[in-house]
C-alpha cells in the first residue's frame, strides 16, 4: 500500500489524484487551505483519507501537516506538490505584490512542503517526489511571463533534486501538462494583473481573449492526466520530466527543434570566432 501527500487536493490534478489513490486502495493525506471541501470532495474513505489544512506559503503548517501524516500512516511514500496559483498579464504590468504571490505558492510553497516531507523520505530510504511544473516550465509566451518563471523554477528545483536525492533511494519527477479542463483559468486559480496597458493588447491582451474562452474547454482530460501520473509513479525509474497532453508535446518539441537550429548556428560561428579566448 502507498501512502500518498498531497497538497492543493481539493480540486484539479490534486483532487483527482488522490480519487484515484483512494480507488485504488492506497491512503491519502489530501492538504488544502479548506480540508472540509476535501472531505465532501471524497466521500466514502474514512479509513484511508486523511483531510489537512495547509497553506503551503505556511512553514509550520507544512510540518505540522507532515507530523500529522505520519502520525496516521507512519510515512509518506509519494509527495505531489500540486498547490499553485497562475498570473496572466505582461512582464511589465505585473506588479511587485502579484509577482511575489505567485512565487510564494509556486516556488516557496513548493519548497516548504519539500523540506517537511524529505526527513520522511530520507529516513525510510525510499520516496518519490511528484512537482506539477506545466509545459510553461519549458516555454514561455506573451502574457505568461511571471507564472511560467515559478515554474521554470520548478524545473531547475527538480533536476537538482534527483541528483541530491537519489542516494538516499528518493526519486523525483517534474509533470509538465498542456491545456486540461481543470479549473486553473478560473479566477480563483489564475489571477490577472490589475494594470493594463493598451499597448500589450496584441499579446497579452490576446492571452486573456484565449483564457476566455478557453475555460474548461481545453482539450485535456484530468481524469487520463492523472491516470499517467500514477502509472509513471509505480515504475521502478521515474522519468527526470513528464510532457502530458499532445498540445504539451508539441510546444516542447517545436523548442527542441528551434534550440537545434540556434546551436548549430552557435557552432557555425564559433568555427570563425575564438569566443573561448574572450
Amino acid at each position: 500500500m502507498t501512502t500518498w501527500f498531497i497538497t492543493g487536493a481539493s480540486r484539479g490534478f490534486g483532487l483527482e489524484i488522490a480519487k484515484q489513490a483512494l480507488e485504488r486502495g492506497d491512503d491519502v493525506v489530501a492538504t488544502a487551505r479548506d480540508p472540509q471541501a476535501v472531505e465532501k470532495a471524497l466521500p466514502g474513505f474514512a479509513e484511508q483519507l486523511l483531510a489537512v489544512a495547509l497553506d503551503v506559503t505556511d512553514e509550520r503548517q507544512a510540518r505540522d501537516a507532515v507530523a500529522a501524516a505520519t502520525a496516521r500512516f507512519g510515512g509518506i511514500d509519494v509527495l505531489v506538490n500540486n498547490a499553485g496559483r497562475g498570473l496572466l498579464g505582461a512582464v511589465e504590468e505585473a506588479a511587485d505584490a502579484e509577482v511575489r504571490a505567485v512565487f510564494d505558492t509556486n516556488v516557496f510553497g513548493l519548497l516548504a512542503v519539500t523540506r517537511a516531507v524529505l526527513p520522511v523520505m530520507r529516513a525510510q530510504g525510499s520516496g518519490r517526489i511528484v512537482n506539477m511544473s506545466s509545459v510553461g516550465g519549458f516555454v514561455s509566451w506573451p502574457g505568461w511571463g511571471v507564472y511560467c518563471a515559478t515554474k521554470f523554477a520548478v524545473e531547475a528545483i527538480t533536476e537538482s533534486l534527483r541528483f541530491e536525492v537519489g542516494p538516499f533511494g528518493v526519486q523525483a519527477i517534474a509533470v509538465e501538462p498542456g491545456p486540461f479542463r481543470t479549473d486553473f483559468l478560473d479566477p480563483s486559480s489564475l489571477h490577472r494583473t490589475a494594470k493594463e496597458i493598451a499597448g500589450y493588447g496584441d499579446s497579452a491582451g490576446a492571452m486573456r481573449s484565449w483564457a476566455d474562452g478557453a475555460n474548461h474547454a481545453q482539450d485535456g482530460d484530468p481524469v487520463k492526466a492523472a491516470t499517467a501520473i500514477l502509472a509513471v509513479v509505480d515504475t521502478e525509474a521515474m522519468p527526470a520530466r513528464l510532457a502530458l497532453g499532445a498540445a504539451a508535446v508539441a510546444d516542447i518539441e517545436a523548442k527542441l527543434r528551434s534550440a537545434r537550429f540556434e546551436l548549430d548556428t552557435w557552432r557555425e560561428i564559433s568555427l570563425t570566432t575564438d569566443y573561448a579566448a574572450v
